[in-house]
C-alpha cells in the first residue's frame, strides 16, 4: 500500500510538473514572438458585410436591456446588421426583451426576438437555431454581461479579409474588477489566460478557441465544421477544435477589449467554473485520438493536450494533496522514502514556472505597480485555486468518464460598484451541495495536516498544507454564506 500510495502521488506531481512548463513554454512563445499589434487593413464601408449579432439569453433580468442597449449603439450600417435576441427565458425577461427590441425597432434596426417551444441544446441550441435564420455573413456573439464597444464590429471583421479566418476572438475586460476579493482574484487568472495563453498559442501556431463570446465567426466556417452541437458543456471549444481540424485559421486580437461581468458569489463561481472543466474535459475526451493520429509536430501536438486537459491539473493537485498526509506517516516509519520526498524537490521548479506564467500576464494587465498587485495576489489566487480541487475535479471526472449534466447558466446581477448590493435577487440559489461540505472537512484534514507534520518534526510541506487548509476554509465560507435581503 506505501509504494502505490507514493507512485500516485509522484504521478500526480509530475503531471502538474508538465504542465507547468507547458505554460512557461507558452510564455517564452509570448514574450520571444510578440510583435505589437498591426493596424487593422481598413474596411471598406460602402461593401461593408453583413452582420448578424447573436444575443443567446437566458433568465437575465438585470442584464439583458444594458446588453441590448450596447449593441444598439454599434457604429455599423443599420442596413447591414441584424439583430437576433435567442431568448429561452422562463422569467421576466422576455417582458425587458418585448420592450427593449421594439425600441430599437423604432430607431430603425433589423432586430428579432426568437423564442423556441423548448430548451433542447441549451445554448448551441439556441445558436444552432439562430444560425438556420441568420442573414449576415458574420455573426459576433455576445452573453448577457458583455457590454460591447460601439467600435467592435470596426475592430474585428477587417481581418475577414483573409479567406483562411474563421473566427475573430478579441480579449475579455472586466467592467466590476475592484469589487470585491472574487472578482480580483477572477480576473487575475482570466487576464493570464487572454495574454499568455491565447496569444502565446497563436504565436506558437498552435490551436486557439472561441471562449463563447466577445468574438465573430465566419458562417461559412460554421456550417463547413459541423454546426453548433451540444454534446459538450463548452460547445464553444468543441466548434474551435472541430473548424481548426478543418483548416480554418483563428485570430487572436489582445489590443481588442470587450468588457464583461465577472461573477459575485462563489456558487456563481462554482456554476462557471464546473461547466468550463466539464466541457473541456468532454471536448478532449472527443478530441484525443484525433490529436494522437494526427500529423502534427510534437510541440503542436502537446499545446494541444494540454490545453484540452488543463483542467486535469485539479485532479492531479486534489489527489497529491489529500496523499500528501498519509505520506508524512510512510516518510517517518520508512526512512527508504525520504530520497523520494528530497527527489520531489524538483517540482518546486514547477511552482516557479507557474508564477512566471502569471507574472508576465500580470505585467501586461496591469498599469499601476504591478510588482505589488502580484505580490500581493498571486498566494491568494493560488490558495484559493486549491480550495476549488475539489468542486472542478468532479467536473473533470465526469467528463472524461461521460457523466451527463444540465447546462447551467452562470447567474450575472448588474454588481458593478461596491455600492451595488445583493438584495431581493431572484438567482441566488441558497442550496448547499454535499460537495461544499466536504470542502469544509478538507479544510480539518488539512489543518490535521498541519499538526502532524509539526507533531513528526517535517516541516517540509508546512506551507502547502497551510495553503490548502485556508483555500478550502475560504471556498467553504464563501459557499455556505448567506446574503441578506433589504
Amino acid at each position: 500500500m506505501e509504494y502505490l500510495i507514493a507512485i500516485l502521488y509522484a504521478v500526480a506531481l509530475l503531471y502538474i510538473f508538465l504542465f507547468s512548463l507547458g505554460q512557461l513554454h507558452l510564455t517564452w512563445f509570448y514574450r520571444r514572438r510578440k510583435i505589437s499589434a498591426p493596424k487593422p487593413p481598413e474596411l471598406d464601408l460602402s461593401n461593408a458585410p453583413k452582420v448578424t449579432v447573436q444575443l443567446p439569453i437566458y433568465n437575465e433580468v438585470y442584464v439583458v436591456d444594458r446588453l441590448i442597449e450596447a449593441v444598439g449603439k454599434f457604429q455599423y450600417p443599420k442596413d447591414k446588421l441584424e439583430i437576433q435576441v435567442l431568448d429561452d427565458s422562463t422569467d421576466h425577461t422576455t417582458g425587458i426583451i418585448v420592450r427593449k427590441v421594439g425600441e430599437l425597432k423604432d430607431r430603425g434596426f433589423d432586430i428579432l426576438h426568437i423564442r423556441r417551444e423548448n430548451r433542447c441544446g441549451f445554448k448551441a441550441g439556441a445558436l444552432k437555431q439562430g444560425l438556420q435564420m441568420a442573414k449576415g455573413e458574420f455573426l459576433a456573439i455576445f452573453d448577457a454581461d458583455f457590454l460591447p464597444e460601439p467600435d467592435f464590429l470596426w475592430q474585428t471583421l477587417p481581418y475577414f479579409q483573409d479567406p483562411e479566418i474563421g473566427m475573430v476572438q478579441t480579449r475579455w475586460g472586466h467592467v466590476n474588477k475592484d469589487y470585491s476579493l472574487l472578482t480580483r482574484l477572477q480576473a487575475f487568472g482570466l487576464d493570464a489566460h487572454f495574454s499568455v495563453e491565447q496569444q502565446g498559442r497563436s504565436n506558437a501556431g498552435s490551436f486557439i478557441n472561441f471562449n463563447g463570446t466577445g468574438g465573430i465567426w465566419r458562417k461559412t466556417c460554421i456550417e463547413q465544421s459541423g454546426g453548433w452541437s451540444a454534446k459538450t458543456l463548452t460547445e464553444d471549444l468543441d466548434l474551435s477544435y472541430r473548424a481548426q481540424f478543418k483548416g480554418w485559421k483563428f485570430k487572436y486580437l489582445e489590443h481588442v477589449v470587450a468588457p464583461a461581468e465577472l461573477p459575485v458569489l462563489m456558487p456563481a463561481i462554482k456554476s462557471q467554473q464546473f461547466r468550463w472543466n466539464k466541457g473541456a474535459a468532454e471536448t478532449a475526451r472527443r478530441n484525443l485520438a484525433r490529436i494522437l493520429r494526427s500529423d502534427w509536430s510534437l510541440t503542436k501536438k502537446s499545446h494541444a493536450l494540454f490545453h484540452l486537459f488543463n483542467s486535469a491539473v485539479f485532479v492531479c493537485l486534489l489527489v497529491a494533496a489529500l496523499l500528501s498526509i498519509p505520506l508524512l506517516f510512510i516518510k517517518n516509519t520508512h526512512p527508504e522514502f525520504k530520497l523520494l520526498f528530497n527527489a520531489g524537490s524538483v517540482f518546486l521548479l514547477g511552482f516557479f514556472s507557474i508564477a512566471y506564467f502569471y507574472w508576465v500576464a500580470n505585467q501586461q494587465s496591469t498599469s499601476k505597480k504591478p510588482g505589488y498587485y502580484f505580490f500581493r495576489m498571486f498566494p491568494t489566487f493560488i490558495t484559493v485555486s486549491m480550495g476549488l480541487s475539489l468542486h472542478n475535479s468532479i467536473a473533470v471526472l465526469e467528463g472524461l468518464f461521460g457523466f451527463k449534466s444540465t447546462f447551467v447558466r452562470t447567474p450575472k446581477f448588474n454588481i458593478r460598484h461596491s455600492k451595488d448590493l445583493l438584495r431581493k435577487n431572484i438567482y441566488i440559489d441558497r442550496c448547499t451541495s454535499l460537495s461544499t461540505w466536504l470542502e469544509g472537512v478538507l479544510c480539518l484534514y488539512f489543518a490535521f495536516g498541519i499538526v502532524a507534520g509539526l507533531w513528526l518534526g517535517d516541516p517540509g510541506l508546512l506551507v502547502f498544507h497551510i495553503m490548502l487548509c485556508l483555500g478550502f476554509a475560504i471556498v467553504f465560507y464563501q459557499s455556505v454564506k448567506t446574503v441578506k435581503y433589504a
